[in-house]
């Protein structure tokens, strides 16, 4: 077997590989529960959401304290994740339907080398997205809240409890279930 053929059996191998992948992903994320468990592994015990600091469009800082007193939805992004794009029109949708009684916080990860500030405004700016997009510049809100991976969500109720974190891509459905629980009294 001579080079050409065997080189283009390795790349269908990979291709074969590759696609496999994002199909169990699918599958598994559609069926398997993302839940980030509590720091005390209880779910009894209400778990304070930590403060950051993330900057918006002009660079102004903006802490998540800011919106104490009322239910927040933090999602982590960048263009880069395939199922963070996937997700977003369901963001949108729901920050347009609940934007007066939920925060909504759209936190790109720029880290100025995956991801720039300039890529990620450009793309929300073409796609149309209305929902408020934050800089988390420095990292520091990814850091404290664990978003290693992509994408990454946290529900956090007006007494400053989080409800629900999870990893990975969220369904339209999920997402409006936990803004349900946040928006309880």
């Amino acid at each position: 077997m001579d080079k050409k053929v065997k080189y283009a059996i390795i790349v269908l191998c990979a291709a074969a590989v590759l696609l496999a992948a994002v199909i169990g992903y699918d599958y598994l994320s559609a069926n398997y529960n993302n839940e980030v468990p509590s720091e005390n592994g209880s779910s009894s015990e209400a778990v304070m959401a930590p403060d950051f600091t993330v900057y918006d469009g002009e660079g102004n800082p903006v802490s998540f304290s800011d919106f104490e007193g009322k239910p927040v939805v933090i999602n982590f992004w960048a263009t880069w994740c395939g199922y963070c794009v996937k997700e977003m029109p369901a963001f949108e949708k729901a920050a347009a339907e609940f934007g007066d009684e939920v925060v909504f916080m759209m936190i790109n990860v720029t880290d100025g080398y995956q991801e720039t500030k300039e890529e990620a405004a450009e793309f929300i700016a073409e796609e149309g997205y209305t929902f408020p997009v934050y800089y988390d510049l420095d990292l520091s809100a990814a850091n404290v809240y664990g978003a290693g991976s992509l994408p990454a969500t946290a529900f956090i109720n007006a007494k400053g409890e989080l409800v629900h974190g999870q990893l990975g891509m969220m369904s339209e459905e999920s997402l409006y279930g936990y803004i349900e629980k946040i928006l309880e009294k």
